[in-house]
């Protein structure tokens, strides 16, 4: 038991990716504390893309509407070569579908991101606590003890595990001696910033590809600013001043009227492009930039470190009520070889950025996120190559009949922080029904389909005759029972749940 003056988990770090796991233990009534060392929320807009499976991470938080309410869709591309202005797609619009209800990258500033999640958070009961920053920390069996520092003074706190989510310079990552493998150039610098422009229309994202050996791109931000991103020669000085910022988009621009009038953030970025070896040491944790760091290339980093937490979250709500401590061994298992990858997309579309920068511009599916799958790893063992959904692979979508008669879609009914049993037909109803579940850790909570509709769901599912789904609370599959309805009593003893 947690004694009065503990709590269960300590987050370090208010970013996207804290805040994040911080709204999914909140709701699951896991006690933490989310500190940052900075003295306020993030004000710029740097990691801009929120990709579709982020998207339904959100909706499932009770984060997407406000989110929406701030950004918009990316605008198409204007590409000025001298006289000539090519028009070109880069990230192309989506028609929602039954399986795939948000269906687009929004264009979302990092501080809107980061604001809808803090509403959330308070709106469920949880706040951040700024201008608090981690001191030493060490662990033994049953927890950790930290050393906190504020202007109150220095505290000690005692928690059941700890979470690094304190970006690329992580103290906590530190504090572990956890390699940080990869690459910083730092011959190779970019101006990241949040301007005012004048002269410039904002129905394009305008990007001047190769000019004098630099590269600038300026794209529309919901309001009334650009983000700016300026790569500098290896002998420009790296000059925020706006008087200097302008003269060196002016040179790459040209003779045009476009001009630089305020900037209300900036930073300078090199291409810090690495990944942790390990995520976890003991009841310790990394996650977001933490334990790993991605070119601005793709929109693939906050992202990623969204859905590291949404992984994490529910996996440390099971341990937490009586789970096998093995469960939170999966969250590096899952969420590693996922960052190995994106890190590779990324990295190569920004390496085309000096050599072939019109390819840098591509976006495919790949970058939406939605194909992302667990499939061969320790919760979903089996044929990497099988037809169909499978254990690991992300839950769809789907409008539904209950077998009440009532219309629906599974994601509403998957909102919360649940485990999903879906069972089409009534044999499947009645196997699912007399399952003993454990009342520890997340509950489980029946959809019951008619047997004599849903056929996009059978589509989906692959599942013809009776049969049934179990996603976990992360929406992703746990087990699935087509042919034969036999397993489905082996369901409450998968290693997920607490013994009962």
């Amino acid at each position: 038991m947690v004694r009065d003056d503990e709590v269960e988990v300590l987050i370090v770090g208010a970013g996207a990716t804290g805040l994040t796991l911080a709204c999914d233990l909140q709701r699951r009534g896991v006690s933490h504390r989310l500190i940052d060392a900075a003295p306020h929320g993030f004000e710029g807009s740097r990691a801009k893309g929120v990709q579709p499976r982020s998207a339904e991470v959100f909706d499932d938080l009770g984060v997407l509407a406000r989110l929406e309410s701030r950004s918009t869709l990316y605008p198409p591309l204007g590409i000025h070569l001298g006289p000539v202005t090519l028009k070109r797609t880069m990230i192309a619009l989506h028609d929602a579908t039954p399986d795939v209800p948000h269906a687009n990258t929004l264009l979302a500033p990092q501080y809107a991101t980061d604001q809808s999640l803090r509403e959330r958070l308070e709106e469920l009961g949880g706040s951040v606590e700024y201008a608090t920053r981690l001191g030493a920390f060490e662990q033994d069996a049953d927890g950790v003890v930290a050393s906190l520092e504020s202007g109150a003074g220095t505290e000690t706190v005692r928690a059941r595990y700890l979470v690094g989510a304190d970006g690329g310079g992580s103290t906590v990552r530190r504090g572990l001696g956890i390699a940080f493998e990869g690459t910083t150039d730092e011959s190779d610098r970019m101006i990241v910033a949040d301007v005012a422009v004048s002269g410039l229309g904002r129905d394009r994202w305008h990007v001047w590809p190769r000019s004098k050996g630099r590269f600038v791109a300026l794209c529309p931000l919901p309001g009334d600013t650009f983000q700016l991103m300026l790569k500098l020669r290896p002998n420009d000085p790296a000059d925020l001043d706006t008087a200097a910022v302008d003269r060196m988009v002016r040179d790459v621009v040209g003779g045009s009227k476009v001009r630089v009038h305020d900037i209300h953030w900036s930073s300078v970025w090199r291409p810090n492009i690495r990944l942790a070896e390990r995520y976890r040491r003991g009841r310790v944790f990394l996650a977001g930039d933490a334990a790993h760091v991605h070119p601005p290339t793709g929109a693939q980093g906050l992202n990623t470190g969204v859905q590291d937490a949404y992984n994490l979250g529910w996996k440390l709500g099971q341990v937490l009520a009586g789970a096998p401590d093995a469960l939170l061994d999966t969250y590096e298992s899952e969420r590693q070889p996922v960052a190995a990858r994106v890190l590779g997309l990324a990295s190569g579309l920004y390496a085309h950025l000096g050599d072939r920068p019109l390819a840098a511009t591509k976006r495919g599916d790949e970058e939406r996120q939605l194909s992302l799958t667990y499939r061969g790893g320790p919760l979903a063992p089996g044929d990497l190559d099988a037809p169909g959904l499978q254990p690991g692979d992300r839950a769809p979508d789907s409008p539904v009949v209950l077998d009440d008669g009532a219309r629906t879609t599974l994601f509403d009914e998957f909102r919360g922080p649940s485990f999903s049993l879906v069972a089409i037909g009534d044999r499947a109803a009645e196997a699912c029904r007399d399952l003993s579940w454990t009342s520890a850790g997340a509950p489980v909570r029946m959809i019951p389909l008619d047997g004599s509709s849903n056929e996009p769901f059978r589509r989906f599912t692959g599942i013809l005759g009776d049969g049934a789904v179990l996603v976990r609370p992360d929406g992703y599959v746990a087990a699935i029972a087509r042919d034969s309805l036999d397993d489905v009593r082996d369901w409450p003893a998968l290693p997920v749940f607490p013994s009962s």
